[in-house]
């Protein structure tokens, strides 16, 4: 079961995403986070190795699901000033309290792919809560799941504003360490506009213990990172010049103030390489099987 393969075709939705350069420079300026979706392949029919220690490339992630042993169940988070906000939460087996991981989704929202990710950490022996940043955004007051495309999910996220996307986090958060299950230490990991947001995150919330960036922006406002407390790491594609730019400048900022920030760039391996496992001729592959267990050393030495 775990190693059936369930092959997607989403040539359509690729093609959707395909703008001329000078409409994607245009878009670039606007939104720091436009050249996300444009940038980020949309997986194709492949033959990716399902490997049960690695976290399932997209067109194996709804049969990874299904055959998970593990414990996963959607929640209603309570977010301040009434309303609730949908997520995903997948429960570790272990006998003893565990570290909560928020997984923040990407600019696609709350995927199965994201899901089989929270389903990965759970494995791996964390409570992983995958909020839906889109809940109540949709028609008629749904989520992700009711936006008709996935351009339409795409402008969702977009219009997210950064002071919303805090307070959701923080409720996650909040919920999280709650748990009867939870150890009281907590982890944001996020992907392409959820990497970006998972370390603008770290800025604002000084409760949080550890931050995993894959193949977002560092914050744009290097004075911002003087509010850090968390540990950062970053993992990004070689192949990905538009968000490599911005780790240099993190990486001298958060040294000058004797803050944790590890940067790994893997070579050959581009944007979006933990879920286009199939992608940059096997070099995303490569990536995700050398990124996978570095980001789990990082979170067990700063969480548990």
């Amino acid at each position: 079961m775990r190693n059936r393969m369930a092959a997607v075709l989403l040539g359509a939705a690729l093609v959707a995403h395909v703008r001329p350069a000078g409409a994607q420079t245009a878009a670039a300026a606007a939104d720091p986070h436009a050249g996300h979706a444009m940038a980020h392949p949309i997986a194709q029919a492949a033959t990716v190795a399902d490997d049960p220690s690695l976290p399932p490339a997209e067109e194996t992630a709804k049969a990874r699901l299904n055959a998970s042993p593990r414990h996963g169940e959607y929640a209603d988070v309570a977010v301040p000033g009434g309303g609730t906000l949908r997520a995903w939460v997948s429960y570790p087996e272990r006998k003893d309290k565990a570290p909560v991981v928020i997984v923040i989704h990407e600019i696609y929202g709350l995927s199965d792919w994201i899901r089989g990710v929270a389903d990965q950490f759970a494995a791996a022996g964390y409570i992983a809560i995958a909020p839906d940043l889109l809940t109540g955004k949709g028609p008629n007051g749904g989520g992700t799941e009711a936006f008709a495309s996935r351009d339409d999910v795409v402008a969702g996220v977009r219009g997210l504003t950064p002071d919303e996307v805090v307070m959701k986090l923080d409720a996650v958060r909040t919920y999280g360490v709650k748990l009867p299950a939870a150890n009281g230490k907590s982890a944001t990991v996020g992907y392409c506009w959820g990497g970006s947001t998972s370390f603008a995150y770290a800025t604002k919330q000084p409760a949080l213990d550890a931050a995993v960036v894959y193949y977002g922006s560092s914050p744009a406002d290097l004075a911002t990172l003087a509010n850090v407390k968390a540990a950062v790491l970053g993992l990004y594609g070689e192949n990905d010049a538009r968000v490599n730019a911005t780790i240099d400048g993190a990486r001298a900022e958060m040294g000058r103030l004797g803050k944790t920030f590890e940067a790994n760039v893997y070579p050959g391996a581009g944007h979006g390489f933990l879920r286009a496992q199939s992608g940059q001729n096997g070099a995303n592959l490569k990536a995700t099987q050398q990124a996978w267990p570095a980001m789990l050393a990082f979170l067990k030495k700063h969480v548990g």
